[in-house]
Formats: structure tokens, C-alpha cells, sequence
């Protein structure tokens, strides 16, 4: 299959909110994963700091990130990654997506966030634990469209924590950040 670029999710807002969440949260010595990098702007920006793993599991991404400098693993959220990691950073796909408005096609893998919009960060909240050192810290980036308590609830039945970091009003949606911890207590 030849490379595609305008299968790769291109920079936009979202990415930026996030990007100014991690470089604020990035500790000296982190073990940094990027899950569903696209470009890999993220992790390129914070590559220099830290050692940073990069995933996606559109083969246009994870070549485009490839391409980009980037220690790059295709994969689908958590399957295939050993080790564990101090910060996990991820934009997942969260736009509520009708059946009849898929487009079927790489692209889609970055946007489209079934039904309700929270079909992949279920899944991702089912799997991180896995990956995520014990005192690590995850960077989730989610709209109004998604329902922030509903993922709010998705993490801490999990035993997770969730406070948000930023948010910023983009169109007709609120994007937010948030760092999401292991609940000790």
C-alpha cells in the first residue's frame, strides 16, 4: 500500500491543547507514550526531553511519524506494547459517528468515535492499567460532543482519578484535557 498523507490526521486545535498539556506535565526521565500519534507533532516536540514511544494503527500515521524521527510501533491502543510508561498521552478518535457517516477509510480511525463518541476510550480505559506505571500519569484529550462525566466514570470504575487539566471552546464543542491517575486511596 503506498503512503497517503491525506490519510493522516493533520494538526488542528485539539492537538495544540494538547501538546501545551504535555510539555507542562513532562517530568526529566519520563517514559513517554503516544498513542494514535498521526504526524507525531506530540511526540517531536517532546522527544527531546524524554524517551518517547509513538503508536498508531493507521499504517499511513505510524509511517508518516516514522518519517517525522520517530520510534514508531503499529498497533490498535495498547496491544503489542511491553513495558510500562510514566506518561501516556492520547487523542483519540471522540467524534459521535453514525453508522451512515462513516467514510471507510484510514482517515476515519482519527475521528470517528462510534455512537456515543466514547467507543475507543473504552477500550483504551480498559487496557491502559496494563502499560501505566504504577505512579504514571495519562493525558486524554475529549470533547463536550463525548460527555465528560460519561468518561469521567469510565475511568474511575477502574480505579482511576480524573481532573481536568485544560479546556478551550473550539466551533460548537469544549475540548478538554484531562490527566487521569491511579486512585491509591
Amino acid at each position: 500500500m503506498p503512503y497517503d498523507p491525506f490519510q493522516v490526521y493533520q494538526p488542528e486545535a485539539d492537538t495544540f491543547l494538547l501538546l501545551g498539556a504535555a510539555l507542562a506535565e513532562i517530568r526529566s526521565g519520563d517514559r513517554v507514550l503516544e498513542i494514535g500519534t498521526g504526524t507525531g507533532r506530540i511526540a517531536m516536540a517532546i522527544a527531546q526531553s524524554c524517551d518517547v514511544v509513538a503508536t498508531d494503527v493507521n499504517p499511513h500515521a505510524a509511517l508518516c511519524a516514522q518519517r517525522n524521527g520517530l520510534k514508531v510501533v503499529r498497533s490498535d491502543l495498547c496491544a503489542g506494547i511491553r513495558g510500562t510508561f510514566d506518561l501516556i498521552i492520547f487523542n483519540p478518535p471522540y467524534l459521535p459517528t453514525q453508522l451512515d457517516e462513516r467514510i471507510d477509510d484510514w482517515l476515519e480511525f482519527a475521528l470517528d468515535g462510534g455512537i456515543t463518541g466514547r467507543e475507543v476510550i473504552s477500550r483504551f480505559a480498559l487496557s491502559v492499567g496494563s502499560v501505566l506505571a504504577p505512579s504514571g500519569r495519562i493525558l486524554l484529550l475529549v470533547s463536550s460532543l463525548t460527555g465528560i462525566s460519561e468518561v469521567r466514570d469510565l475511568f474511575e470504575k477502574r480505579l482511576f482519578m480524573v481532573e481536568i487539566l485544560r479546556q478551550e471552546i473550539v466551533e460548537d464543542e469544549i475540548l478538554y484535557v484531562l490527566r487521569i491517575t491511579r486512585d491509591d486511596g
